[in-house]
């Protein structure tokens, strides 16, 4: 099978396609033939030896898939072979063949296509954990979702709008913006002209933004604190921006702001029966054209440092997806 290897840590451009040897399922295992594979910036993360977990080489990178499963391993009786899936995996997803623990393998809608299926797991499931576990967002709270037209900002101004919460979008450039537009936000902010703590002070009557949800970090975060309502929640999802910002006590304390950091990925080992509640609300959603998952961009397995290039240049929205050629 082909297989996008990395064998030293180091940039996209970097990384070989390879033929080598399919997997074989474990006990409790499901092999799948891959479609496409959402590429993430956790990716580029762990090729430079610089995400929290660092796999021996060689390694595949590739943490979310879909396809049909091709065989199951010794004591997997709840799914089937033949089934279309979207899946977590530990690595592995760039491959025209991937494994994943059965517990991680999810049936998705007949109208859910490849390219979309595999971008769909860690965005929405991100956003869907912080907003409805973490933030507990309620129908009528004014919620500030920065990076807005990338892949988990995009998912949470759709589920923001699902739990009937009032959305404000913050993103660079009035193409990016028209995007969380016509996904659903409210109002939209472009932080490359504008100053958020000021435009949210006047969009909310001067009352802040109820929860806000920043994958961004950085500059952005600083001025979440100096927005965010009386009794606000702050999730933490990641530092796009690259500086991971220090939160000063005393904002937290004189405005009762609750700050909490939302590593989704982890409820895969501490609470994974969650992520099949959580699934079962988002396919329902879907198909009720509540959710339109966006992929900017698709390109082969050959292609890899390009897909990878895109979302470290920021020139890409919503998801950017590898494909196989399986159907």
């Amino acid at each position: 099978m082909r297989a996008v290897v990395c064998r030293a840590w180091g940039k996209p451009e970097e990384l070989e396609l390879e033929d080598i040897p399919a997997p074989a399922p474990g006990p409790g295992e499901v092999l799948l033939e891959v479609a496409a594979a959402g590429v993430n910036f956790a990716d580029t993360l762990m090729i430079a030896g610089r995400y929290q977990e660092r796999p021996e080489f060689p390694f595949s990178p590739g943490l979310e898939v879909a396809g049909r499963i091709t065989a199951l391993g010794a004591g997997v009786t709840d799914l089937a072979e033949g089934q279309r899936v979207l899946a977590l995996t530990d690595g592995g997803g760039y491959a025209e063949a991937a494994l994943a623990r059965a517990a991680d393998v999810f049936p998705i809608p007949d109208s859910l296509g490849w390219a979309e299926a595999a971008g769909f797991p860690i965005t929405y499931g991100t956003a869907h954990g912080a907003l409805r576990w973490h933030a507990d967002l309620q129908a009528g709270e004014t919620l500030l979702v920065h990076g807005a037209a990338g892949g988990v900002g995009l998912a949470a101004v759709e589920i923001g709008k699902a739990l009937g919460a009032r959305v404000i979008a913050t993103a660079g450039g009035a193409g990016k913006l028209a995007i969380a537009r016509d996904h659903g936000a409210d109002s939209v902010i472009d932080y490359r002209e504008e100053d958020i703590r000021e435009r949210v002070k006047a969009l909310t009557d001067g009352r802040g933004a109820d929860v806000v949800f920043d994958p961004v970090g950085g500059d952005v975060f600083d001025a979440s604190l100096r927005c965010i309502a009386w009794s606000g929640r702050l999730l933490i999802i990641g530092f796009a921006a690259g500086r991971v910002p220090e939160i000063p006590a005393n904002i937290l304390l004189v405005k009762n702001v609750a700050a909490m950091g939302v590593y989704w990925g982890s409820y895969r080992r501490h609470a994974p029966e969650r992520l099949a509640e959580e699934f079962r609300e988002l396919f329902a959603w879907y198909e009720e054209g509540r959710l339109r998952p966006h992929v900017s961009h698709k390109h082969d397995l050959s292609e890899a440092a390009e897909a990878m290039g895109l979302l470290l240049n920021r020139r890409s929205t919503g998801k950017v997806v590898l494909t196989t050629g399986a159907a």
